[in-house]
């Protein structure tokens, strides 16, 4: 028999009672009943209920051990009995009657129970993780994560796509955000950057004649954290096409999206096909260009029913409204509860009216409004009796941001809201540029190395804030997976375009000098995107925070807690790599 098993603890089943085994694994819990000692005996496969007898040794061993002791078990499998069976185990109509006991790891008093999900705080299982990952919903979400990157490389094969890989040590690259450096030991003075993102490299392997690239890539931002963004470093499907238009890239994603999310969402409808909406118009209906298209209710831009409006709230700003059928029954609690919410959102409070039998308005401001605003908001939202309209004012990203929020929250509230399915939309025509508000200078809006839609001509007869790019985003349930684009392939073009943000020529040569210069040897017109592996298995999870899906992830503070990284370097080591350290 095999030194530490003759079965796992997920594997023994009625057809085997009678057969003498050998299991290994974690003490999991312990019951005393009526003198008779029962142990679930757990491993990664799953759990087996042991059974040890009053005066024997196995029972003297066993009920001395601390939960999470690692032992091994030699022991008769027999019946449960049809009254005794566990129909929550696979092993449930089993047991084992131990006669040996191996202890092989004894384990020290746990900071926090395991057999139950008690209300230990993130920090303390952060430092004991290796404890946190023996939880079943934790040891579950590490082993779905396993077998959807599994399905996503066998999945892109099959559409044709190559697996390569990319540096890790490479160059600092504008991505939006701060890189991680690693100082250079042979070249003194100098530092390579971790990569937010294989993005160059993926260009330049279409521009080497590689046509489908794929890869599961490590990348790596000095940002904070959020709940649905991991600090320091994530992992992304990384995608380039060569000869493609932005539907060419649209098509296997979305495929391969649908079937992912099929497979391993347990049985919820997926959106197919993905709606396309421009950026403006998302931003207009939902208040966000990153839309849970769950909430079954839109925005609607009123502002120009209030132009020149004595009604001092609403003049001379931007304004949204949201029409809420039924809920003529819901009490007053309902809108002051909103109100709060949105206030929560960062607005100064919440305005809205109802609608009544007879059409008439009621409510904190239907006093203020005009019988041409009533009979234009009736036109405009297609209100009917039972109807709330709750509006919002102000600049228009501060209102779209609140406005957006409400939508969803009042949803919910209000039974317009579809659970259990997972709604996608690809967001399409992003600007190429934004405005600074503070310092008025033009940037880029998205990722620089879009094509923009238009070309040369557009970046040099078109006001920039009018220009779009070929960029898009895939969002589900309101997480933004992925942001990709079709590439600017063409040397001028990318010049002009990065001149437009303030990056003189002399400067973009130098700091992309190999992408100009492979540019410059005959490039095919090419496209990518990269969903972000974390959050697709934090939506499969259903996990509110992408942390839950990560085997060992960083604090908000971008610690390691269990390791106690970051660390500092001894004089050695610093002097070694050219460095000194110089504190805040």
């Amino acid at each position: 028999m095999h030194r530490y098993r003759s079965h796992t603890c997920g594997e023994l089943r009625a057809s085997d009672v009678e057969s003498d085994v050998r299991l290994s694994g974690w003490l999991h819990n312990r019951r005393d009943l009526g003198g008779i000692l029962f142990i679930d005996l757990r491993d990664h496969y799953g759990i087996t209920q042991l059974v040890a007898r009053p005066g024997t040794p196995a029972y003297e061993a066993l009920d001395k051990l601390s939960k999470e002791s690692t032992v091994r078990v030699d022991g008769k499998v027999v019946s449960r009995g049809t009254e005794n069976v566990n129909p929550d185990l696979p092993t449930g109509e089993i047991e084992v009657e131990v006669g040996e006991v191996e202890l092989l790891g004894a384990a020290a008093p746990l900071p926090f129970t395991i057999n139950t999900e008690d209300g230990v705080n993130e920090e303390r299982r952060l430092e004991y993780r290796f404890l946190d990952l023996r939880r079943e919903r934790m040891h579950r979400n590490i082993m779905l994560r396993t077998a959807v990157i599994s399905a996503i490389r066998h999945k892109m094969t099959a559409l044709g796509f190559n697996e390569m890989a990319t540096p890790i040590l490479s160059a600092t690259s504008p991505e939006g955000a701060r890189d991680f450096v690693v100082p250079s030991r042979l070249n003194p003075g100098k530092f390579y950057a971790l990569p937010q993102a294989p993005q160059q490299f993926k260009q330049l392997l279409m521009i080497s004649g590689f046509d489908r690239y794929f890869q599961i890539a490590p990348c790596f931002r000095d940002e904070d954290a959020r709940a649905d963004r991991s600090p320091g470093e994530f992992y992304q499907l990384d995608v380039e096409m060569s000869f493609v238009e932005q539907e060419d890239v649209f098509q296997p994603i979305e495929k391969l999206m649908t079937e992912l999310f099929e497979e391993f969402g347990g049985g919820r409808p997926v959106t197919s096909p993905f709606p396309r909406i421009p950026f403006r118009e998302a931003m207009l209906k939902y208040g966000s260009d990153k839309p849970d298209l769950r909430a079954q209710l839109e925005l609607v831009d009123i502002t120009d029913v209030f132009e020149g409006s004595e009604f001092k709230a609403f003049a001379g700003k931007h304004v949204r409204a949201l029409a809420v059928p039924d809920v003529s029954a819901q009490p007053r609690k309902f809108f002051d509860q909103l109100g709060d919410f949105a206030v929560s959102q960062g607005a100064k409070g919440l305005a809205w009216v109802r609608v009544a039998e007879d059409g008439s308005l009621s409510g904190p401001i239907a006093k203020f409004l005009t019988e041409e605003n009533v009979a234009e908001l009736t036109k405009r939202l297609s209100l009917a009796a039972g109807h709330a309209v709750f509006f919002g004012a102000g600049e228009f990203d501060e209102v779209s941001k609140i406005m957006g929020a409400v939508r969803v929250e009042a949803a919910k509230r209000a039974g317009h809201f579809e659970s259990d399915v997972f709604r996608f939309c690809w967001i399409v025509d992003f600007p190429m540029y934004e405005k600074d508000e503070e310092t008025g200078k033009i940037d880029f809006s998205h990722n620089p190395f879009s094509m923009p839609q238009g070309g040369l001509d557009a970046l040099e007869n078109q006001d920039p804030l009018d220009i779009l790019g070929w960029q898009y985003d895939i969002v589900c349930n309101g997480v933004e997976l992925s942001s990709g684009a079709i590439r600017n392939h063409e040397p001028e073009i990318m010049l002009k375009a990065f001149e437009i943000a303030g990056y003189d020529r002399e400067t973009v040569e130098e700091q992309f000098a190999g992408m100009l210069r492979a540019f410059r040897f005959g490039a095919p017109p090419h496209g990518g995107i990269a969903p972000g592996v974390d959050r697709i298995v934090m939506l499969l999870a259903d996990e509110p925070n992408i942390r839950e899906t990560i085997a060992f992830p960083l604090n908000g503070n971008a610690q390691d807690l269990m390791m106690g990284a970051p660390t500092e370097l001894d004089e050695t080591r610093l002097k070694e790599l050219h460095l000194s350290v110089r504190k805040p």
